[in-house]
């Protein structure tokens, strides 16, 4: 009988259980599930391990992989798209194989779109006065989408998806990438970045982190927009520089913003922080203006990603697992 790949699966939430239980055994994998995130006191759990696979919220540090690589793990991989909590080139320096997975770009592509018209249609001062038995229309009007240029910037899977359903809308789409994608031919117009800024009534950030895009939208950026535009971040919170946008949406030159991410929510989204004193300037101020939308980067969060994250993950450690043993 060949040898299960053993795998040990950190922050495991109630949700996934059963996508993992329904998988697994399709794979020949020996499976242990955790709802602890990975840290220092449970590495030992992942002694005789083959592969963890983790998630986004939990930084891998060097010592960390020190004693991943000390259990016998050779294989890491993460639910999600993004990696920058892995700390790749460490872990490939000690001989660990490090992947991450894709699924559906609708749960982040819509989520983005529902953002834009929750904008346009001043969603949350509307629901704010709704609640306090307020029904007047002073100051509330709203705009209409198909009247709007829209700039993607990203165009991955996920900001092709943002590109081709916007396509529906009526309204003028332009995108940005390092290289122009024949996918998008007659969905939108490719321009270079200082065009997409100037031009754009919404620009929508998808892409990924990394050094060379931490504060991508920073304050230059941000003041070459276009005036009364509105941002929407789905992607990462490092990406913009939240103080440059708190400038930009007081001085009115941006007319709002939506948030599905802010830089230093790593240890503050996916945790219950009641009646807890939550130490985030920029978070706490952007989060009292009426014109920004804050969500707790729960855009991927739809029954098919979910599906996919987990799947996905036992899909590419199980090939990579099949490719090792052949290369012995």
């Amino acid at each position: 009988m060949k040898r299960q790949m053993k795998m040990i699966a950190y922050a495991v939430e109630p949700e996934e259980i059963p996508i993992f239980e329904k998988y697994y055994r399709y794979y020949n994998i020996d499976l242990k599930l955790v709802g602890e995130k990975p840290n220092l006191a449970n590495i030992a759990l992942a002694n005789g391990y083959d592969c963890i696979n983790v998630l986004s919220d939990t930084y891998i540090t060097d010592e960390m992989w020190d004693g991943f690589h000390a259990c016998g793990v050779r294989i890491a991989v993460t639910r999600c798209i993004g990696m920058e909590h892995m700390n790749q080139t460490y872990a490939r320096k000690l001989g660990i194989q490090i992947f991450n997975i894709t699924y559906s770009p609708a749960s982040v592509a819509d989520y983005a779109i529902m953002m834009m018209l929750m904008l346009l249609r001043n969603v949350k001062p509307i629901l704010q006065r709704y609640l306090g038995q307020d029904y007047t229309m002073s100051g509330i009007r709203g705009r209409e989408l198909p009247n709007m240029t829209v700039g993607v910037i990203g165009a991955g899977h996920i900001g092709q998806t943002v590109v081709k359903h916007l396509s529906g809308f009526g309204c003028r789409v332009l995108y940005w990438n390092r290289h122009p994608k024949d996918e998008l031919e007659g969905f939108a117009e490719y321009c270079d970045l200082p065009t997409l800024l100037a031009q754009s009534d919404i620009v929508s950030l998808h892409i990924a982190s990394n050094k060379e895009t931490y504060h991508f939208m920073d304050s230059d950026r941000i003041a070459s927009m276009k005036q009364g535009a509105l941002l929407i971040n789905t992607a990462r919170g490092p990406i913009v520089d939240s103080a440059a946008l708190i400038e930009a949406l007081e001085s009115g030159h941006l007319s709002g913003a939506g948030l599905d991410v802010i830089d230093g929510d790593r240890n503050i989204y996916y945790r219950d922080h009641k009646n807890e004193m939550i130490i985030h300037h920029e978070m706490a101020i952007l989060n009292a203006m009426p014109n920004v939308l804050m969500m707790p980067h729960a855009a991927y969060f739809t029954d098919q990603a979910l599906e996919d994250m987990v799947h996905n993950s036992l899909i590419v450690t199980s090939r990579c697992f099949k490719d090792m043993k052949e290369q012995n």
